[in-house]
């Protein structure tokens, strides 16, 4: 068994030999906040793609050699502190990915997938020791542990109202990107991720989509959350004297008309979330700025509420997914959802026969969404006549009520599979059945 370096700050802990391989370690970071090092579109294309399912099994394919590193440190009440706890794993990442650039990159391990080879592209992860067990990094609640459940956003977003809906008590680690609180969970950093996938006035959350693609987590819960948006602003500013409103794309968007029904004479800017508009605003002390956000961010950054509930409609609401390294078994003794991808390489006309496997079998379709396929986005078709076609290639993702445990469910898949050239389940998940209750 290693050890940690003892700069690190932390001690290992045995394993027993009966449960977990050798030459493993695991280590236990403190509570702390996870910023971007670098946006993983970035990264040399032989680095971290989801391995792809090989008739209905998870291709795999060897990681790198792993070394230790470890954290300290302690989160404070201010985003400094938390920019600071992430010093150390900011330059491990840095150094990491300028090592993957020097030597060329991970190298292409090649698999097939239902015949086709391809190359799959490891995480690097050559700075982090291997994982030990989900029972011994991530202990249950009822050994008295918190689960750490990553979110986007900082305090006070909605994010992390859905973590503490998803996971009371848990504890609640904010990220500053999507990707970021996906590599959070895969680096054994949090146990949870709970991410919005869509909204009833916004749509779909396509970023996130995406990442669910090219990681290996699995959906493993939903949760849903009525959205009540505030105006917020300085203790003793009033409305009319606010030259501009800031807040995500989102909020602006679901607050327009009641914005302007105010009457305010305002200018829109978008930023990154709703709790870091508020944020901003009481770091910077501006008095001509309103934020759009939660009540929870008026009390975290001593912020007024000058208007309280100002969506555009009262049926708000955002569904966000509970994110795991491993997935749930599959019941039928309550509703269950599955979630799933796939693909073609003979375009769209595969979708009509791919419906029809669940309609024969009376499985209800709760969501479809395509998405353009990135190693792939367009297909060219020839024809003397008219000359030559372009389609946009697309990556289908679908949501059926029934659980994987279900002969119905299996059957359909089964059979969407013959038609497809790639399949993956992401996740047969409980449904999110709490009463309804929309914003007031």
């Amino acid at each position: 068994m290693q050890s940690l370096p003892s700069s690190s700050g932390m001690s290992p802990k045995s394993a027993s030999p009966t449960t977990s391989p050798p030459g493993l370690t695991r280590i236990r970071p403190s509570r702390l906040v996870i910023q971007s090092v670098y946006r993983f579109d970035s990264v040399n294309a032989n680095v971290n793609v989801n391995p792809p399912v090989v008739n209905g099994n998870n291709a795999t394919a060897a990681a790198p050699n792993s070394s230790s590193f470890g954290f300290s440190g302690h989160v404070g009440s201010s985003r400094t502190d938390w920019q600071s706890s992430c010093a150390i794993l900011a330059s491990k990442v840095v150094s990491q990915q300028q090592d993957i650039q020097t030597s060329g990159g991970a190298g292409g391990n090649i698999t097939a997938v239902n015949g086709h080879k391809t190359t799959l592209d490891l995480v690097p992860i050559d700075n982090l020791p291997k994982p030990l067990s989900i029972a011994d990094l991530s202990p249950a609640p009822m050994h008295g542990s918190k689960l750490r459940v990553a979110y986007q956003g900082v305090p006070g977003a909605f994010s992390e109202a859905a973590a503490g809906k998803a996971y009371p008590n848990c504890e609640a680690i904010p990220c500053d990107q999507f990707e970021v609180a996906f590599q959070a969970v895969e680096l054994w950093i949090a146990d949870r991720a709970v991410l919005p996938v869509e909204n009833s006035l916004g749509g779909s959350i396509h970023r996130n989509y995406d990442l669910l693609l090219r990681h290996r987590l699995h959906i493993v819960g939903e949760v849903q959350l009525p959205v009540h948006h505030c105006l917020l602003a300085l203790p003793g500013v009033r409305k009319e004297y606010l030259t501009r409103v800031i807040s995500h794309p989102q909020a602006l968007s679901q607050c327009e008309h009641t914005l302007t029904k105010m009457g305010l004479n305002v200018t829109r800017e978008a930023v990154d979330d709703t709790a870091g508009a508020a944020e901003f605003i009481a770091a910077n002390n501006l008095r001509d700025t309103a934020a759009i956000a939660s009540a929870r961010a008026a009390e975290l950054y001593g912020l007024q509420v000058l208007e309280n509930g100002i969506q555009d409609d009262s049926s708000n609401v955002t569904r966000f997914v509970m994110l795991a390294r491993e997935p749930i078994i599959p019941r039928t003794d309550r509703p269950f959802k599955t979630s799933i991808v796939f693909a073609h390489d003979k375009g769209t006309s595969v979708l009509f026969k791919v419906l029809s496997a669940f309609a024969f079998r009376n499985i209800s379709l709760t969501k479809i969404e395509s998405r353009p396929h990135r190693n792939r986005p367009i297909r060219l078709v020839d024809d003397a006549n008219v000359g030559t076609a372009k389609h946009f290639e697309y990556m289908f993702y679908v949501d059926f009520e029934a659980s994987m445990a279900d002969v119905r469910a299996q059957n359909a898949l089964a059979e969407v599979q013959e038609f497809t050239s790639f399949l993956r389940v992401l996740g047969s998940y409980p449904m999110d059945m709490t009463p309804w209750c929309p914003s007031s």
